[in-house]
């Protein structure tokens, strides 16, 4: 089977090590604090990083490390935490002056369930997931268990091709940020793929990702406006071993904000 779906749930009483390590640049016209850089951490995570521009040219190069661990609680269930941290270079200009700002610091940690409710056979299977958010950075608070996602991924396996879809929504409550109140957009997400297994080692992926953003709100007054983009998203698994895969994807915007997004995952298996 293609690496996309064999052993899609970690086997019971097993341990499973994900790291994660994305790299993303964006260059934006008329930015501000109230429209952050979202970069994407895995399939369905993001983070939002603020940014403090105000000007009228922006860039930014981002990294991101996420360290989790899975463990196979049933045959059909997995239990999950992660945890990430970025280390961002950010430059902006306007008005004659230019600004640059450097930082590395904790993100966020969640914590989730993955359950396969039916496996690939005569209809395609179904894999739902739910996340906590166990703390969150903001730019002057840290919140805890304001946020959750849940979503499902559908697959049936044409050997050696591999159609999925997944489609998830991220709440985010509110919090006290600065003292106001501030409440960050919600996230919806869209991603069909076609996968193909080019031998037992390596898989190749092809995705079309569709995200809204709402407008976040502080105080009561919306910041900005709901945000949509079109992502083109081109994928290269290879296992090393039954227990030890590497994941590549590199993601392109088509339509909405602008920028790219290179993405490094390393699964083990103890």
């Amino acid at each position: 089977m293609p690496l996309t779906v064999e052993h899609i749930i970690t086997e019971r009483g097993k341990v499973k090590l994900d790291l994660s390590i994305g790299y993303a640049n964006s260059d934006r016209q008329g930015v501000s604090a109230a429209e952050p850089i979202s970069v994407q951490t895995g399939p369905t995570s993001f983070i939002a990083i603020p940014t403090q521009f105000g000007e009228s040219i922006g860039n930014s190069d981002t990294t991101v490390t996420s360290l989790g661990l899975r463990y196979g609680l049933t045959a059909k269930a997995e239990i999950y935490a992660r945890l990430s941290g970025l280390m961002s270079n950010q430059r902006s200009s306007g008005l004659g002056q230019s600004v640059e700002k450097n930082e590395s610091r904790f993100v966020d940690a969640w914590a989730g369930i993955n359950y396969q409710f039916k496996d690939d056979g005569y209809t395609p299977a179904l894999v739902g997931f739910a996340e906590l958010a166990l703390s969150e950075k903001h730019r002057s608070s840290t919140s805890r268990f304001k946020s959750v996602m849940f979503g499902a991924t559908t697959y049936k396996a044409i050997d050696p091709v591999v159609f999925s879809l997944t489609a998830a929504y991220r709440y985010n409550g509110s919090l006290q940020e600065m003292e106001q109140r501030y409440e960050p957009g919600n996230l919806l997400l869209i991603n069909p793929c076609v996968a193909f297994a080019v031998n037992d080692r390596v898989t190749l992926s092809t995705d079309v990702q569709w995200t809204r953003l709402s407008a976040s709100r502080l105080s009561g007054n919306s910041q900005g406006i709901a945000r949509t983009a079109t992502d083109l998203v081109l994928g290269v698994g290879y296992a090393i071993n039954r227990d030890n895969t590497v994941n590549t994807t590199f993601k392109v915007n088509a339509s909405g904000r602008g920028g790219s997004e290179l993405r490094l995952n390393w699964l083990y298996t103890f």
